[in-house]
């Protein structure tokens, strides 16, 4: 953690103070989760059972205070933990699982609850979406999903209800395959990562509707100005700050809440409590890494050791070996490490506005810790990034843009001859086929006519490339071997084997002021829904709108990655848009009913960033 953050969080008087007090609290109610051998299935729970197996379990969600800052607060859990235990599940098998609701009277997080089983295949009325799927459970009610598991492989569960995701309702999910796994590995591990508050995450929400750069701690000075005439000589410069300037934006703002509000958590402990996996030198270990985070994208690594990428989103991918990887919101990605040569090595996780860092353990025994690294200098967002070229990139010059005309969405400024955005229909933009536009990522980006002076728009991207293979922000020639989605394939061939029916082009949009999160800028509350015909395979193409990055996962169906050319790359549930991307996916609608599709950062999706899917006869 930054010391911003120890010396923030919970009203205590000095970063020792807090220090201290998340080592006696490192946790709060937590415990280890994994470490069963492959042979034996032996757990390791430290006290705590949270680990559940079988096809019959009874989960209650309740209110549980929890101290992970030296402040003592009213967490969601799950039969009283946090993470929710980790539920173990075979493929081919029927699971009943009975959730009741046993939150208190008066409770801040609400009287309804839900669990949504992110990745997983199932009939639209065990989704757990309110007001999509089911009505919710009410307090003092019991809700019985009941659902084959058709699929193996690391996922997770999480409420779909208010902001109780981040009052702590979630938890691991692990689906024992019905064939053998393509790879070997003698230890298996959980990972989960998360990000805690001891704000109520309504107040924590209301806050960023009223000042959205809170946690930006980190605006360009005068010293930076004249370290950047230096570097870039004085006109390039003043361009730059003019450009920013235009917009209202900063190049620093790369996470709506972080480490200044943040505490993160490995497996429901801090970094103090020390989270430990325990290997024998020469064996290979499974790490099952899942980003459970509202709002947090974690940069993963563990200094010492190469890590074999052997599944993503629980769908087994061709292994890649690497330094780090950067784990989007809701992804999981599944690793194999070999450690040797010393007694231990820390799992290192710093999130990607370098504001703070979760760390925990592989070691021989109980006890024991390596260095931590130091987090990595703080990137800058640059015009490229969003999709506008850059200084002197070969770009479009934002110049002469007024900010009337970014804020209002019409991009005035810009030449739009040939382009009648004019003749595309509302209905369109919301959510029918674009087929007229073109899905490359050669020329001048087209916009829906609902983004034109649209007030929740406050700018757009005028040349957004795939960028299958960029590393991310903060981690392009860091002098390690980092994972991209370039590097990812799928092991087997694209599953429905047709080519796409018809494409829809749907564009990520927001306002970092109002805080205000849409697609093609109109939010969910005004939005028709996106109809999908039963048995169809279509493309979806969308393009990121935002300076903001942002996980979009589709409920009830696989998202089929393409490359730039369109061919199938990575089956996954989950697909990151970094800035100024566009991107595009397949879906085959074989699931019917309606379904939830929505950008995973949370208060992203509550702002509006949402939509329902309805697949129909």
């Amino acid at each position: 953690m930054s010391s911003d953050s120890f010396g923030r969080a919970g009203g205590l008087s000095s970063p020792s103070r807090r220090l201290f007090v998340q080592g006696l609290a490192a946790g709060g109610a937590a415990a280890a989760l994994g470490l069963w051998p492959r042979t034996s299935w032996a757990v390791k729970a430290e006290g705590v059972p949270n680990v559940l197996s079988g096809t019959e379990f009874d989960l209650t969600i309740g209110e549980t205070p929890m101290n992970f800052t030296g402040a003592t607060r009213p967490a969601i859990t799950v039969n009283g933990s946090i993470p929710a235990p980790l539920l173990r599940w075979r493929e081919g098998t029927t699971v009943n699982l009975r959730v009741r609701n046993a939150l208190p009277p008066g409770s801040i997080h609400g009287h309804q609850a839900s669990i949504h089983w992110h990745g997983i295949l199932l009939p639209a009325n065990m989704d757990g979406v309110p007001g999509l799927s089911f009505d919710g459970i009410d307090r003092g009610e019991t809700y019985q999903y009941r659902f084959n598991v058709v699929q193996g492989g690391t996922y997770w569960y999480h409420s779909h209800s208010g902001f109780q995701e981040q009052a702590g309702l979630y938890g691991p999910l692990v689906i024992e395959p019905l064939e053998p796994e393509p790879f070997a590995y003698d230890r298996d591990y959980v990972v989960m990562l998360s990000d805690w508050t001891d704000l109520d995450p309504q107040r924590l929400f209301a806050r960023l509707k009223k000042r959205s750069d809170f946690d930006n701690f980190s605006k360009q000075t005068v010293g930076d100005f004249f370290a950047d005439v230096k570097q870039h000589g004085l006109a390039a410069t003043v361009e730059d700050r003019k450009m920013w300037g235009q917009m209202r934006m900063t190049p620093t703002d790369l996470s709506d809440v972080n480490g200044n509000t943040y505490t993160y958590l490995l497996n429901g402990t801090t970094s103090l409590g020390n989270w430990t996996g325990l290997f024998r030198s020469g064996e290979k270990v499974r790490l099952r890494f899942i980003n459970g985070s509202a709002m947090t994208y974690f940069d993963v690594r563990i200094p010492g050791l190469k890590m074999t990428v052997v599944a993503a989103d629980g769908q087994y991918v061709h292994p890649v070996t690497v330094d780090e990887f950067r784990i989007a919101t809701a992804e999981t990605f599944d690793v194999i490490v070999e450690p040797t040569g010393q007694d231990a090595f820390t799992i290192f996780a710093q999130d990607s506005g370098r504001t703070g860092y979760i760390s925990g353990t592989l070691a021989v025994r109980e006890g024991l810790r390596a260095p931590v690294p130091d987090v990595d200098p703080k990137p800058l967002l640059t015009m490229d990034d969003m999709g506008h070229g850059g200084m002197g990139g070969g770009g479009h010059d934002m110049s002469s843009m007024s900010h009337g005309a970014m804020a209002g969405g019409a991009m005035a400024g810009m030449d739009h001859s040939g382009h009648d955005l004019s003749s595309m229909a509302a209905g369109t933009a919301a959510g029918g086929s674009m087929a007229g536009m073109d899905h490359g990522a050669g020329g001048m980006q087209e916009h829906p006519a609902t983004e034109t002076g649209n007030p929740l728009v406050d700018m757009q991207t005028m040349a957004p490339v795939p960028r299958l293979d960029d590393p991310g922000i903060g981690l392009r020639d860091n002098g390690r071997r980092v994972l991209t989605y370039g590097d990812l394939r799928s092991t087997f061939p694209d599953p429905d084997g047709r080519e796409p029916g018809r494409t829809v082009e749907l564009h990520l949009t927001g306002h970092m002021e109002r805080f205000a999160w849409s697609f093609n800028g109109v939010k969910f509350a005004d939005a028709e829904p996106l109809r999908l015909k039963y048995g169809e395979r279509m493309r979806v193409v969308l393009v990121n709108d935002t300076m903001m990055s942002h996980p979009i996962h589709l409920h009830g169906m696989w998202s089929d990655l393409e490359d730039e050319s369109g061919n199938f790359m990575v089956r996954k549930h989950t697909i990151d848009m970094p800035p100024g991307t566009k991107r595009a996916f397949r879906v085959r609608a074989d699931a019917l009913g309606r379904w939830a599709f929505h950008c995973h950062l949370l208060y992203h999706m509550e702002a509006g960033m949402f939509r329902e899917v309805r697949v129909e006869e």
